[in-house]
């Protein structure tokens, strides 16, 4: 393979085989004093070079960097290279990446802790990643899940460490040769060099991968970064998008992009929400149907096989399923459920978090408001796709996962082999927003693929995709608030009334329940992770925060930006009220409550300036907002954005969007600018559409372009502004998505003199 072929993609046959999971058992003294060891599953190819199970370099001179999260537009991939091409001392053009399937040498330690009250009986004895119960799960688990921004903080370390292991074995080999002191050779660019002499790396990388790794390996004093530009200015990077160049002339190969000798296509077909069991079908009026193959049945869907996915999904309108159940959701019965739920909070309220004493602060005379939220749905571009090919008691697995190891097995389990029989080769992935931590396709094409006994590709259409992924849940949020003499908040409480969506998320990504059986873990039971920010930034001496567990019949799920998204927006536009209550500038008011957070303070600041705030007049059409995510300021991600709403042709739209963001060291800086970019849009859509209604147990709309989401013509102006910090790095691509909405609404108010309430802000066409 040339340098060009691996710096643009990555070939199939280059996928490597994955680890099954460890044999069970043992004591647990035994298990924490005996070493546990393993293997990577990155192998050097033909004239190759394998460090420390992270990167091979070969003797063409390119590095291949593993990369094992999944790439699905955010970068990772780029992100993650940098930080090996820095601490080698590699030059940029010589770097490749290779997805790698999931293996417990590449376990992402801080997402197993986070979410270790999903998978743990004892999360207590799992809330650190250095916690030994959380390397067990992870490692023997294969869980390289993508998700919540955790790459960096998984991966920067150890990725560090093989480059630094790398760069100092291949400084060694030269030494040995040049017969000179290893401290007195330097690494730049892809060559070491001692007194003007330089070997390149793919002339030394055999000798070097025979030495001994050093222990510790020799990091470097500073991790990669990238100094932000100040203002709105922007610059290229030295760091382009490896992924770009075959995105761009169309070879790059997503999920729906697998082709493979011989492969047929499926079609699929779900119950309706309240219907998930397949009661019969019209087999007969597909009965010689040309280009139809076969037809497989499950007990909660029905699927076609034939010569083309035109042709299955046609053969599946022909035979008209039906399914049955307890009984199909319908639009208002799903509201009286969340009407139900809210009307019994004050006896069903669970506290999630207390500070001082709220419940003595808050009395009979709180201002309250409700802000309530539709569910939402992923709506990615590319709907779920998966191809398999079962041969001799062997399942090759093509798929985009978030969660690998959970689709790689519970595929495995569905057609009754081992996991171990399982070759996954990760692709990526057109889209998520975290739709791809579910893993039902994955099951459903080993299935068809184990009937009809050649490679067959799944694609799930538009409407089975809004309908089957379980869509971001319906949340209500009353906050209630004492005020000082000086008309801000001395007492707040903050209760989210929803269902306990990422338990049941938890249940079918770890126990692979079916989502009914999955809703009952939550439905008594607090979800804390569906209050995540409600705690405000600002500085408030009495707060509480509560969930009410909502029991409704829909499945339910994470989306991007997660809780923070409804909690964010009842928060910034409660203070706004507040602050025009009180006849204060929305910006001073909040500048007034964040003494005890300078970082928060600098963001607002900078925004308003570069925002041009203008004191939210009456008729200017600005808002303001702001988010602190993450529960440690010290390692949390900060932004704050200003929104410009003004009236044309009829309607109002948003022509501006200002944001200042301080994600601590930033490693990519044209990455970070786009994620913050995607995620202010993404936002955008969340406050203009996105929702769903429904009616016989059907999503509504069921068409991407009927979802009110924003078009290219929509997008306002964006201005980002990154502040210089030395803290930790934080993932960039929630925390646009959260601040828009009520930055919109805010900005709405000034314009319209109406407080939106509600997200989307106005009904979804049907």
């Amino acid at each position: 393979m040339d340098i060009r072929e691996k710096l643009s993609g990555i070939e199939v046959s280059r996928r490597k085989l994955m680890i099954g999971a460890a044999a069970g058992g043992g004591l647990l003294v035994a298990w924490t004093l005996w070493p546990r060891s393993y293997a990577s599953p990155m192998v050097a190819g033909d004239g190759e070079a394998l460090f420390e199970g992270w990167l091979t370099i070969g003797r063409d001179g390119v590095v291949t960097v593993a990369v094992p999260q999944l790439e699905m537009g955010q970068g990772v991939g780029t992100v993650l290279a940098q930080v090996a091409a820095t601490e080698l001392g590699a030059d940029w053009r010589q770097i490749g990446i290779e997805p790698t399937p999931p293996s417990g040498h590449f376990a992402n330690l801080p997402l197993a802790a986070h979410w270790s009250p999903l998978w743990s009986s004892f999360p207590a004895q799992a809330d650190s990643e250095d916690a030994w119960l959380v390397e067990r799960f992870a490692r023997r688990g294969d869980f390289n899940a993508t998700a919540l921004g955790t790459s960096l903080a998984a991966y920067e370390r150890p990725l560090r460490e093989a480059a630094a292991s790398a760069r100092d074995m291949l400084t060694r080999a030269a030494a040995e040769r040049w017969d000179v002191a290893p401290e007195q050779c330097e690494v730049v660019e892809g060559f070491v060099i001692h007194e003007g002499t330089r070997l390149p790396f793919g002339e030394l990388a055999m000798e070097a991968a025979r030495l001994d790794p050093p222990d510790p390996a020799p990091l470097r004093p500073l991790a990669a970064s990238e100094e932000p530009i100040p203002g709105e200015a922007d610059a290229s990077t030295i760091f382009p998008r490896l992924d770009l160049p075959s995105k761009v002339d169309g070879s790059h190969i997503f999920a729906g992009d697998v082709r493979l000798p011989g492969m047929l296509f499926a079609s699929i077909r779900h119950g309706p929400a309240g219907l998930p069991e397949l009661l019969r079908f019209d087999e007969e009026a597909v009965k010689g149907m040309r280009g139809l193959r076969t037809v497989v049945t499950s007990k909660r869907w029905i699927a076609a096989v034939a010569d083309s996915w035109w042709i299955a999904d046609q053969a599946l309108g022909r035979m008209r399923a039906h399914f049955t159940g307890p009984g199909a959701l319908e639009q208002i019965v799903l509201e009286s459920d969340m009407e139900r739920a809210i009307e019994s909070a004050d006896d069903n309220a669970e506290r999630v978090t207390t500070i001082g004493d709220p419940d003595g602060m808050l009395g009979g005379s709180a201002t309250v408001r409700r802000y309530d939220f539709a569910p939402a749905a992923h709506a990615p571009l590319e709907t779920a796709s998966a191809t398999a090919r079962f041969e001799d008691g062997r399942l090759e697995l093509w798929i985009a996962s978030q969660a690998p190891a959970a689709a790689r097995d519970a595929a495995a389990k569905a057609i009754g082999i081992s996991p171990e029989d399982v070759v996954l080769y990760p692709v990526s992935a057109g889209g998520s927003f975290d739709a791809r931590l579910e893993k039902q396709h994955a099951i459903e094409v080993a299935q068809i693929a184990e009937q009809v006994g050649r490679p067959v590709q799944l694609v799930w259409s538009r409407a089975q995709d809004l309908q089957a992924v379980p869509p971001r849940p319906p949340v209500s949020v009353q906050i209630s608030a004492n005020l000082g003499a000086q008309g801000q908040p001395v007492a707040w409480r903050t209760r989210v009334t929803a269902p306990s969506a990422i338990r049941e998320m938890g249940g079918r990504l770890f126990d692979n329940l079916v989502p009914e059986a999955a809703q009952e873990l939550g439905r008594e039971e607090a979800d804390p992770f569906m209050t995540e920010g409600a705690v405000p930034s600002y500085g408030i001496s009495h707060v509480a925060v509560d969930h009410v567990p909502a029991s409704i019949r829909l499945p339910a799920g994470r989306m991007r930006g997660g809780a923070h998204v409804w909690t964010a927006f009842a928060t910034e536009c409660f203070v706004d009220e507040l602050a025009a209550a009180a006849g204060r500038d929305p910006f001073l008011y909040r500048m007034a409550m964040l003494g005890g957070a300078p970082r928060m303070a600098e963001c607002l600041r900078r925004a308003s300036r570069l925002g041009e705030w203008d004191g939210a007049q009456e008729g200017s059409g600005q808002g303001i907002a702001m988010l602190r995510m993450g529960s440690d300021p010290a390692r949390a991600g900060h932004i704050a954005c200003v929104a410009q709403v003004g009236r044309g042709e009829g309607r109002t739209r948003v022509s501006r969007l200002v944001a200042t963001v301080d994600i601590g060291r930033i490693v990519n800086l044209d990455i970070a600018r786009q994620q913050i970019e995607g995620g202010l849009v993404f936002g955008l859509g969340l406050a203009s559409g996105g929702s769903l209604r429904f009616r016989d147990g059907h999503p509504v709309p069921r068409r991407l372009d009927r979802l009110g989401l924003p078009r290219l013509a929509d997008c306002p102006e964006i201005v980002v502004d990154f502040i210089a910090s030395e803290a930790e790095p934080f993932d960039p691509g929630e925390l646009g998505v959260a601040v828009a909405p009520p930055a919109i609404a805010n900005a709405l108010f000034t314009t319209t003199g109406t407080r939106m309430q509600q997200l989307p802000f106005f009904s979804e066409r049907s």
